[in-house]
């Protein structure tokens, strides 16, 4: 049985124009990701993966070309469609975190949550706990996003991304804020999740980090150059 197509994008663009200026952030992107996979897209700064992600993550409106995602085409929806979507569909990791400093931990993690009417509070509270507790933050959950250092900030934007058990993580930079050792651990903990059968896709320009991953696309101005398993990568290496 062939495995579940998560996102598949064909001839995607994405253009900036001004009066006199026309530039491609991307040019005829063409991938697809499947159920359960792990995937880093690479590159040096200005290659154009912020702006893919931001398109997968349906938060920007490609040029031109095709989007599915679950299903669903996604290229034409209004902003309404679009945010459900977005709510039901995708966990978002930032770097900066985007937590919000006056809700504890617990209201983080739950807020995305409170969006979706299909759910009582009893149930995003249970959801919000489970989530806390795969990350090891249950202990916290009553304590402010000041009161915990970057590690820990990070560890509840990863619950808060998977508590809706979304169909995909989308993950921009989420050890760019991070030290050596708390990037260890938060790898440590993606690795964790796509084991227990997440599916990840992740933005990085850091080599280590896009190398946990399981397959890496990589991006050079605004074009894929490379799509292989990391094993098919070092071996060409």
């Amino acid at each position: 049985m062939d495995s579940k197509t998560i996102i598949k994008i064909n001839q995607l663009n994405k253009v900036f124009r001004t009066e006199e200026v026309e530039t491609y952030a991307l040019r005829d992107i063409s991938f697809a990701i499947t159920e359960g996979e792990y995937v880093s897209i690479s590159g040096a700064s200005g290659c154009g993966k912020s702006t893919l992600l931001s398109i997968l993550g349906l938060m920007d409106i490609p040029a031109g070309g095709e989007y599915h995602l679950a299903g669903n085409n996604v290229v034409d929806l209004n902003d309404d469609e679009r945010a459900m979507i977005r709510n039901r569909h995708i966990g978002f990791i930032f770097q900066a975190f985007n937590l919000i400093g006056d809700l504890t931990v617990e209201e983080n993690v739950e807020l995305p949550l409170s969006y979706r009417d299909d759910l009582t509070r009893e149930q995003r509270k249970k959801m919000a706990h489970e989530a806390l507790s795969r990350v090891n933050m249950v202990h916290r959950a009553r304590h402010y996003p000041s009161q915990l250092s970057g590690g820990q900030q990070q560890r509840v934007a990863i619950a808060r991304a998977i508590a809706g058990n979304p169909t995909i993580i989308l993950a921009d930079e989420p050890t760019g804020n991070l030290d050596s050792e708390n990037t260890d651990m938060v790898m440590s903990l993606l690795d964790k999740l796509h084991t227990e059968g997440a599916t990840i896709c992740m933005v990085t320009h850091d080599p280590r980090s896009a190398e946990c991953a399981k397959r890496i696309i990589m991006l050079a101005d605004g074009k894929i150059v490379s799509d292989k398993p990391i094993a098919l990568q070092r071996s060409v290496a």
